[in-house]
């Protein structure tokens, strides 16, 4: 199990390492470079629908490599979707730049980011499945949000080399060419991760399976379409918040509030390392307690934290951005530290692959999408204090609560809790 959640977790963090560089480079960099004819504001917005993109794109990735995943196993879907998006984001480190190819620069940009969501969308079923149906039942909570804590360490990875470059790069020359090192780093993660994911052995569960469905993403839809629309709209407040605090507030603290690049940067990975760190604890709790009540919790918390977060994001200072951030992230990984073992709980395992992994990248559609672009346009219209993003976030957490209040348990009950004593 150590060996398989390993491999998965280093897979997630490459995958989502090409992601979230993305986003990144979308906040500081890619809107003068690739829309110059926009006003500032504009152009941020065009580089956020870009990156939108890429959420769209993640549920045709989970239709696609679903049918892999459920008609020829999940081991293969974690070759084919990491091989994607790695070579996806090497090519927009390529990418020439709307000053040297005019109006094809942010076409070709969208068609990359688009290919990058839909392996993306494909990687994480295949990852969860991988742990999740290999751990014993009494801790697939915990092994399972092993492949969770990889978006940490992917945005850590990412965020680490855009911070090294633009402490030691001028303005010019991060703007020039060192924004593209770490699209250029990826094909070397990417390799790496198809190294270790070479050895990996198919599931047991998929293994027992002697029906498999002929067509998953038909099926998904004529038996459990309510079950997807309950997990996407539960699951939209955690992608919400988390591009709000990775994506959005960093665009919103360094155009906006004057903040550096650095100090955005070093404040918000702080915060990942704690929610990190927080994952697997998180799980054990899930694995105890159930997967609903610390989903329900997550929600209630993030409703109640969101107006708090802002305030303190428009400080401008340090300490105060990082705790409003922190929060923020302790409350999403609550209910994302056991998303792992309870969406493949909710599906049958003949179509588990492409329900679980459809519901999971539909909520980032709801949520993750919309949030850097919403949020940057409701910013510019308020004050100091963005507090129209604190509702728009509030009102996201209350539609997923109410998402997660009509959706089942599925923690597997202790044989010693389910068979009466003896006498």
């Amino acid at each position: 199990m150590l060996r398989l959640a390993a491999a998965s977790l280093a897979g997630t963090a490459i995958e989502f390492y090409d992601f979230f560089v993305y986003g990144t480079a979308a906040a500081l960099v890619l809107g003068p470079l690739f829309f110059p004819t926009f006003s500032p504001l504009a152009g941020t917005l065009a580089a956020f629908g870009t990156f939108g993109v890429g959420f769209v794109a993640r549920p045709l990735g989970s239709v696609l490599f679903g049918h892999i995943g459920d008609r020829r196993g999940r081991r293969p879907v974690l070759v084919a979707s990491l091989l994607l998006t790695g070579a996806s984001t090497v090519a927009v480190g390529c990418l020439p730049s709307y000053g040297t190819i005019g109006v094809a620069a942010p076409v070709l940009l969208l068609v990359l980011r688009f290919l990058q969501g839909l392996g993306l969308g494909g990687e994480w079923g295949g990852a969860v499945l991988l742990t999740a149906e290999h751990a014993p039942p009494g801790r697939r909570a915990l092994w399972s949000s092993f492949p969770q804590i990889g978006p940490a360490v992917g945005f850590l990875l990412a965020n680490g080399v855009m911070l090294a470059l633009s402490a030691t790069l001028s303005d010019t020359q991060f703007a020039q060419w060192g924004w593209r090192v770490p699209f250029w780093a990826a094909g070397a993660l990417a390799l790496s991760g198809l190294w270790l994911r070479s050895s990996l052995l198919e599931t047991p569960r998929f293994l027992e399976l002697d029906d498999h469905a002929r067509v998953p993403i038909a099926e998904v839809a004529r038996h459990h379409w309510r079950l997807v629309l309950l997990t996407a709209g539960a699951l939209a407040i955690g992608y919400a918040v988390f591009y709000a605090v990775t994506t959005w507030s960093l665009a919103y603290g360094t155009e906006r509030l004057g903040v550096s690049r650095t100090v955005m940067l070093v404040c918000i990975m702080a915060a990942v390392v704690v929610k990190g760190s927080l994952t697997p604890v998180m799980a054990l709790l899930g694995d105890r307690y159930g997967r609903r009540p610390l989903c329900l919790a997550g929600c209630t918390a993030s409703a109640l934290w969101m107006f708090p977060m802002v305030a303190l994001l428009a400080t401008g200072e340090p300490l105060l951005m990082f705790l409003g951030f922190t929060g923020a992230l302790i409350a999403f990984i609550a209910m994302f530290s056991v998303i792992a073992a309870y969406l493949p709980e909710l599906y049958e395992p003949r179509v588990r692959c492409t329900g679980a992994a459809v519901g999971y990248n539909l909520g980032g559609v709801l949520g993750g999408a919309l949030t850097p672009i919403v949020a940057t346009e409701l910013a510019e219209h308020g004050g100091r204090v963005p507090w129209a993003v604190g509702t728009y976030l509030t009102a996201i957490a209350l539609l997923s609560l109410g998402c997660f209040a009509l959706l089942p348990e599925t923690r597997p009950v202790p044989v010693a809790a389910a068979e009466p004593a003896a006498g």
